[in-house]
């Protein structure tokens, strides 16, 4: 069997209840996601079911494992918790990052080229991270950052797709999916 070109998606989840001071943004929970942000993880469900995902990895923080609980059933993909897909922690060393980001990577890089399409639903940070360490140039990761809330490369539910033909090229690095902010929120439950 000839191996697929490793295609992987890059998701921020979707909006949560920032006015939440009282819960740590970056330990588990995390703030709860808000009607719009039940209304944008559908969206995004939509968009993967769109792009044949096959699998979808997610963060343990309420934000990212509620935005892909809804995504993967819409997109009728099997779901599992990764917890080195967290979000960046306060005072955490970008070698500590990469520690945990780079074994996940590889392995649903690896798993893409077997199965197809792999969605991995993380936080802004991680995803500047990861974005930089793909080789997209700094002042590309930048521009984003200044188009989306809390300077973040993508907005919530947001999707960066990673491809790469052939290993020796650098991944082709593209945002591909925002949801659309004028939909009106429908109740949704999982």
């Amino acid at each position: 069997m000839t191996p697929l070109v490793p295609t992987l998606y890059l998701i921020r989840h979707a909006t949560p209840d920032w006015s939440r001071t009282d819960i740590p943004y970056d330990i588990p929970p995390g703030p709860p996601l808000t009607l719009q942000g039940e209304e944008e993880a559908m969206q995004l469900g939509g968009f993967l079911r769109e792009a044949g995902v096959k699998q979808i990895y997610a963060s343990p923080l309420v934000r990212a494992w509620h935005t892909a609980q809804i995504a993967a059933t819409l997109a009728s993909a099997p779901l599992q918790q990764e917890d080195n897909l967290a979000e960046w922690r306060n005072k955490e060393e970008v070698s500590s990052i990469r520690a945990r980001f780079w074994p996940t990577w590889e392995q649903a890089s690896a798993l893409s080229q077997q199965v197809g399409p792999i969605a991995l639903i993380t936080h802004g940070g991680p995803i500047a991270f990861l974005l930089e360490e793909l080789g997209l140039p700094t002042e590309v990761i930048e521009q984003h950052k200044r188009q989306f809330d809390r300077r973040n490369p993508l907005p919530p539910a947001g999707v960066w797709r990673a491809t790469r033909p052939n290993s020796h090229l650098t991944w082709d690095l593209s945002l591909v999916f925002a949801p659309d902010k004028n939909r009106k929120p429908t109740l949704f439950y999982v």
